[in-house]
């Protein structure tokens, strides 16, 4: 552990909690067409392999529809079959070097399922937060026992690291508050 308490090392932490749940959350299928839907998805190209956006360009024409745009005309079978043998349950057509998915309707049950699974998603990232503030309410005890800091400073920076915590979690509340409204909606 470090010999110094840095608040803004902790804020940037947690931070990155808020930024691994929102790449999460924009992989959820909603029912309506995103590009980060394709993001997980892992191409095998030229013996490797690669993310989508290494390969192709995702756009949205329509709400409904996703165009895969493949910058390379030999690997128009590989994206294909990654998209197939996906779990996202979609149908590529192909034309060329465009491949387009449809994005079908939700059902009632698949929606519900979508917003537990947004919901896990936020309490990982709320416990990512708490991690943080453990470690970094442990390094101040740490300090304080040392003498590397007064107990009135421990305690005004253990009070600093719970306030942002509360902020992050709100925040995490607020995002999947909204993503359950987004899936929900018809």
């Amino acid at each position: 552990m470090a010999n110094t308490f840095d608040l803004a090392d902790v804020k940037r932490r947690m931070q990155g909690a808020i930024n691994a749940f929102k790449h999460d959350l924009g992989s959820l299928r909603t029912g309506r067409a995103s590009p980060g839907l394709l993001d997980p998805l892992q191409i095998d190209a030229y013996g490797s392999l690669m993310p989508i956006s290494q390969v192709a360009t995702v756009s949205v024409p329509e709400p409904r529809l996703l165009s895969v745009q493949v910058w390379d005309r030999s690997m128009v079978a590989a994206v294909e079959k990654a998209i197939r043998e996906s779990d996202l349950g979609l149908n590529p057509q192909t034309e060329g070097q465009v491949i387009r998915l449809r994005i079908p309707e939700m059902n009632e049950q698949r929606r519900k399922e979508m917003v537990k699974v947004s919901h896990k998603y936020a309490e990982e990232a709320r416990v990512a937060v708490r991690h943080v503030r453990r470690d970094g309410l442990d390094l101040l005890k740490k300090l304080e026992k040392d003498h590397a800091i007064s107990e009135d400073d421990s305690k005004r920076h253990g009070d600093q690291v719970q306030k942002a915590t509360d902020q992050f979690v709100a925040e995490i509340d607020s995002l999947v508050a909204a993503k359950e409204k987004e899936i929900m909606q018809v």
